[in-house]
């Protein structure tokens, strides 16, 4: 079973009150998506797998990143108890290093590109006057290059996933960038008001 967009949003709504928690969660939706539609795979499900992807992190965290425990495998539980797809359960439980899981679909490879990376675009973007609005690649390059910017987001994570999903990074934060910016309003960095 696939939750319908709805659904999804419903459990994050229940188990997120964090809106930038939320907000991260519909940009890798919003990337998700445009992979599917890239790739020929299904939209619905890859946006659904991205919007889910951490609707239980703030409920469950797991600080100590204990495999079996708390997030990402509480929120699975509660997913595989409504019957939710395994492909989808096994992507979200693959887009954490310490799940044990290995990232091996195309969806689950594409999860895991993604998912630091939008992080990494909105921190770039919460320091342009125009935010997500003619941002382009270098800026987000130039600020990876900044060990001192975002410094708990790992480099080696994002260019390791970009890598194992088959794309080059300059065209894979592009391509992210113009997922985002699709949907800018809704994170609330359409430059509006900045």
């Amino acid at each position: 079973m696939i939750p319908s967009r709805e659904e999804a949003l419903a459990l994050v709504h229940e188990y997120t009150e964090s809106p930038s928690l939320r907000r991260h969660m519909y940009s890798v939706e919003a990337a998700m998506r445009a992979y599917a539609r890239k790739y020929g795979e299904d939209e619905d499900r890859w946006g659904v797998t991205g919007l889910l992807h951490d609707f239980d992190y703030e409920r469950f965290p797991n600080e100590t990143q204990t495999p079996g425990a708390d997030h990402p495998f509480h929120g699975v539980g509660i997913l595989r108890e409504r019957g939710v797809d395994e492909d989808i359960l096994e992507s979200i439980l693959a887009h954490c290093d310490y799940s044990g899981v290995a990232a091996t679909s195309l969806m689950s490879k594409t999860l895991r590109a993604v998912d630091e990376l939008t992080g990494f675009i909105v921190a770039v973007a919460l320091v342009r006057p125009t935010r997500l609005e003619g941002m382009k690649v270098k800026s987000v390059s130039k600020k990876m290059k900044d060990r001192a910017f975002a410094a708990a987001v790992s480099r080696e994570e994002m260019t390791a996933s970009c890598e194992a999903l088959g794309e080059a990074m300059p065209e894979h934060i592009a391509f992210v960038i113009g997922a985002m910016q699709g949907v800018a309003a809704e994170l609330g960095l359409d430059g509006a008001g900045a």
